[in-house]
């Protein structure tokens, strides 16, 4: 990327305002334009006027197409047009690509204007770099940029030293972030208190993060939401509903985000009731049911065995995104409702949406479940030769296991061996499972020995193969099977299974006896199994 190194002077806001108030056209940018159709016409006016030359005018028309109404890229078109950009313009466009799809772009931008501008960088353009840096993960390359921002004599600059804390906490560089957070008062700062508990969560580090939430002197509603998608990221759903009663308890209004992260805990956790609640809370306290809330409603459903209810939901919806339409078409594959998942598609497919790599998984998976292993290798065609999207390792992993399921076990290991992207023990396991049922025991040895090589701790091979020796009565080979995994200290993780009972999720191991209801459910189990007994007699 460059641009020219002539430089314009910022106008004084005495001059901005009366420059904005004798064009029109600045009253229309400023009230009515809406949406990137608004934009273009408006600017094909300046354009033609000529005005779109002047750098007041190219800062508004830049500032709208960073915002999130806007077109990033249409932005950088703007911008290269630009002859004379200013600071306000070079942070604009920063600005736009860090919060982008694209950060990457934002610091190739800082670096052209280091080389070709004699504009230099000032407070307010280090922020956006930084947030650049935590995008990508880049915590290492950001260093060098806290290294020039010390120089700079900028380093206790609120903004800064706020987003320095940010891309080391959510790169993982923990200590570093923890020596920016005590190296000044920031008892009162709610924002680096906040970068501390997301970064904390993500590594790992549940408990600290809650350490240090409950000691914070304010807390905002990011604080909240911090906190439970935190618990939520590590699997500890019940922390993060019974937080949501504390945050109400407190009348702290939730945000989306807070509710996003709480149906996805209720998805996992199987808490049906819970979620309907939430559910309920969403529609009685006006919350807008965009794309993102909506498709959380129907995952949650989903996973709580009603996808009935999911699908009123998608029905009653007016806009549809496209994740809506992959979350609904996976649910009814994964509960049974094969054939409508299959309709369903079809229905996107006749959307003014195009199906993505992820609508072509559900859709294999409702084929694959259902038997329909020629439709499959339809679908599979239609994604590779029709829409271009090259296959990942879960669409050839659902192409086995239909292909398996159908018998066509050298099909399947053909397609896995002609696979250009790197296998793994998943796609190996689901052959295997297919050997396993249709008692192909020379096969099952081959996908068996691929899944320990591939990952010598996964169980899988081992448990599979023992499993299908015994189904062949060749017992001496199963047992062969199980001593070897004691004999390489592989443990097979044991199933688990949750229900809830008026609103209370319980959580069962298989052969665990924990649960403090245990002893009741055991006596229960051996009180069933005796009258079954005398049933049959």
């Amino acid at each position: 990327m460059t641009v020219s190194s002539c430089w314009s002077q910022i106008p004084s806001s005495t001059s901005m305002s009366k420059f904005i108030s004798d064009q029109p056209l600045f009253s229309l940018l400023d009230k009515q334009c809406t949406s990137m159709k608004d934009l273009k016409k408006i600017h094909a006016h300046l354009i033609k006027t000529g005005l779109a030359k002047d750098p007041i005018a190219a800062s508004r028309i830049l500032a709208f197409c960073t915002s999130p109404a806007g077109d990033i890229n249409y932005a950088y078109l703007v911008f290269t047009q630009i002859k004379k950009p200013n600071l306000f313009i070079w942070n604009t466009i920063i600005r736009g690509f860090s919060q982008s799809s694209t950060p990457r772009n934002a610091i190739l931008l800082f670096i052209d204007m280091l080389v070709t501008s004699p504009i230099q960088p000032q407070r307010l353009t280090y922020p956006s770099l930084f947030k650049a840096y935590a995008q990508l993960g880049l915590a290492r390359d950001g260093a060098q940029l806290h290294g020039r921002v010390v120089k700079q004599g900028l380093e206790f600059d609120q903004f800064i030293h706020n987003t320095i804390i940010y891309m080391y906490a959510n790169c993982g560089f923990l200590s570093e972030a923890r020596l920016m957070f005590d190296e000044v008062d920031t008892e009162f700062d709610v924002v680096a208190w906040n970068s501390m508990i997301i970064g904390l969560a993500k590594c790992g580090e549940i408990d600290e993060s809650r350490r240090l939430f409950d000691k914070m002197v304010s807390r905002n509603t990011v604080s909240w939401n911090s906190m439970i998608s935190g618990y939520v990221r590590n699997v500890k759903f019940k922390e993060a509903l019974e937080l949501f009663r504390e945050m109400q308890e407190q009348n702290i209004k939730p945000s989306e985000f807070t509710m996003v992260s709480l149906l996805n805990a209720c998805a996992k956790f199987g808490a049906i009731r819970q979620g309907e609640w939430i559910h309920n809370f969403l529609v009685m306290n006006c919350f807008e049911l965009n794309t993102i809330v909506v498709t959380a409603i129907i995952d949650m459903y989903c996973k709580c065995g009603c996808p009935e209810r999911a699908l009123q939901v998608f029905n009653t919806v007016p806009k549809k995104g496209l994740s809506c339409w992959n979350s609904m078409v996976f649910g009814l594959a994964m509960n049974g409702y094969e054939n409508e998942a299959i309709k369903l598609f079809s229905g996107l497919q006749s959307s003014n949406l195009k199906p993505d790599y992820i609508s072509f998984i559900a859709v294999l998976t409702a084929c694959n479940h259902s038997g329909k292993v020629n439709q499959a290798k339809d679908y599979f065609t239609l994604m590779t030769e029709t829409y271009k999207i090259k296959p990942s390792i879960k669409h050839y992993t659902c192409m086995v296991d239909a292909l398996g399921r159908a018998g066509l076990l050298e099909e399947a290991e053909k397609l896995i061996r002609s696979m250009p992207s790197e296998q793994d023990a998943i796609i190996w396991g689901s052959l295997l499972s297919a050997c396993r049922k249709h008692g192909n025991i020379e096969m099952a040895k081959q996908a068996a020995k691929q899944i320990i090589e591939l990952d010598k701790n996964e169980s899988c091979g081992y448990v599979l193969m023992s499993n299908l020796y015994a189904a062949s009565y060749q017992f001496e080979e199963a047992m062969e099977e199980r001593l070897l995994m004691k004999e390489v200290k592989i443990e097979k993780e044991p199933g688990c299974s949750l229900i809830e009972v008026d609103g209370e999720v319980h959580e069962f191991v298989a052969g665990g006896r924990l649960h403090l209801k245990a002893p009741e459910v055991y006596l229960l189990l051996n009180d069933l199994g005796l009258l079954i007994q005398e049933m049959g007699s």
